[in-house]
């Protein structure tokens, strides 16, 4: 990249923003890499003993790439709408290459390909035949999308078969279960051995409907704004939360949604892009460039209409994992916090920032426990966009919605200049991981020119002379620190 794109990149991102230009290029980048990682999946998986990818696997994927292949060069392209994950013009197999959610699919099937990491058992083998029959899913979808006849031999593994984007078949049996897959003139016809024929039919842009009770449709959400694509809403995808993952441990479980859920998502939804533009426009560009789908999760025991929890994950880029949002703003602040973290994600992979190692022993107001320097510097910056968000609300709302902005902002303000020392004095970060903290300085100072009223700046200082003094309380006690 030209030192005048990564001078505007780095200004741009630290300020807890990022012009459309910059958004792209983290975009492009994160889709070159999945690209890459399906290469090595496919590399990985041709050159694999025996024993861990037979013959007719391998044979089965050289299948699959070959129909994906000739779906991506059926498909028309075009320009793309705002928010479609096919942004950049590539047909829809490119696009469901580019899905948040074939990351975390592609890196188990490198996992389960390389028996160093994982010594091999009957359980991670059958793990490892299941995502890689997955690919033949994917395929089908694509040459369903691009049109493209073809008949193909589908498993259903535990009694489910997932054609992503589309929706799930449930079989008459609950094991491993061969589907025989069919497509002409607009319609799948799935066929499983003593079980009636399931027809699908395929809905414009998103989606499939039929009439057996067998069939479950993927379901998506009306575009952020009125020219956007649908926005997924995947409670169906076998991937769609990664097993095993010590970040999000805390999390709660993937949920399927019922009629009711789906409304309550609907409602919250339907008020976002309204409450994102309240905190300025670049946090509706953001969602817009960055997000490409949702994750619905179960809400979190005593959490309902208090919050939930939300996460992004690295292997996942464009995807939102959340419990159902309380309200269009709440889901707003939701947005600004995980897209804040994707950014920053999504810019360390490009360079680095710092060379800290992962000790935990700084202060984080937001954490009970030590953190280390990347963890510190990760939440620093989403607590910057929230403050950035709420002082512009609190700046452009009525008399009646002023308050509750002016306190968000004065908390996550407070918060982040307690720990902006410890990220400035660093002398762990590099030449860009300077200019780019020294931005987010900049920022925080930029935020004193509009301040909140005396008495949110007071609670909130309030608040971080609390946190601080319980977290040294437990610094010098023998209580265990909790994981994550």
């Amino acid at each position: 990249m030209l030192p005048t794109v990564w001078d505007r990149a780095l200004a741009e991102l630290g300020r807890a923003e990022g012009g459309a230009d910059t958004l792209a290029l983290l975009a492009r980048d994160q889709d070159t890499r999945r690209l890459l990682l399906l290469r090595a999946v496919l590399d990985a998986a041709q050159g694999a003993d025996p024993a861990v990818c037979g013959a007719a696997e391998k044979a089965r994927l050289r299948d699959d790439w070959a129909l994906f292949t000739e779906a991506d060069r059926a498909a028309p392209t075009g320009p793309p709408a705002p928010g479609d994950p096919d942004r950049f013009g590539a047909s829809f197999a490119r696009a469901r290459l580019l899905h948040p959610l074939t990351g975390p699919w592609a890196l188990s099937c490198l996992r389960g390909l390389d028996p160093a990491e994982r010594p091999p058992t009957p359980e991670s083998a059958r793990e490892l035949r299941r995502a890689l029959a997955h690919f033949s899913a994917l395929a089908a979808v694509a040459a369903a999308r691009a049109g493209i006849p073809f008949a193909a031999e589908l498993t259903a593994y535990d009694g489910v078969l997932n054609l992503p984007s589309l929706g799930t078949l449930h079989t008459a049996t609950a094991g491993d279960t061969p589907v025989r897959a069919t497509f002409r003139q607009g319609r799948v016809t799935l066929r499983q051995h003593d079980a009636p024929d399931v027809t699908v039919f395929l809905e414009r842009g998103f989606g499939a409907w039929s009439g057996a009770l067998a069939w479950t449709p993927a379901y998506a959400l009306p575009g952020l704004v009125p020219e956007a694509a649908p926005m997924a809403l995947d409670d169906l995808d076998p991937y769609r939360t990664a097993r095993g993952d010590t970040r999000h441990r805390a999390l709660s479980a993937p949920t399927t949604l019922d009629d009711p859920e789906r409304k309550r998502w609907l409602q919250a939804w339907s008020g976002t892009a309204a409450a994102l533009r309240s905190g300025g426009e670049h946090r509706l560009t953001e969602a817009l460039t960055l997000l490409r789908c949702l994750v619905p999760l179960e809400m979190p025991p005593g959490a309902e209409g208090h919050g939930g929890c939300s996460a992004t994950r690295r292997d996942a880029f464009g995807a939102l994992l959340c419990s159902t949002p309380p309200s269009p703003v709440a889901f707003a602040g939701t947005l600004v916090h995980e897209l804040q973290h994707a950014k920053l994600a999504a810019l360390s992979d490009m360079t680095t920032l710092h060379r800290a190692g992962p000790d935990a022993r700084y202060f984080a107001p937001w954490r009970p426990d030590p953190r280390p320097f990347d963890g510190l510097l990760q939440g620093a910056y989403a607590h910057l966009g929230l403050a950035d968000f709420f002082q512009r609300r609190a700046l452009a709302a009525d008399s009646a919605h002023q308050e509750p902005a002016w306190a968000q902002h004065a908390r996550y303000r407070a918060q982040v200049g307690a720990v902006l020392p410890a990220l400035v004095g660093s002398l762990h970060l590099t030449a860009r991981g300077r200019r780019f903290v020294d931005a987010m300085a900049t920022a925080y100072e930029r935020m004193a020119e509009d301040p909140a009223p005396r008495g949110h700046t007071a609670r909130a200082q309030a608040y971080l002379k609390a946190a601080r003094t319980l977290w040294t309380r437990r610094q010098t006690s023998s209580t265990p620190w909790p994981n994550g």
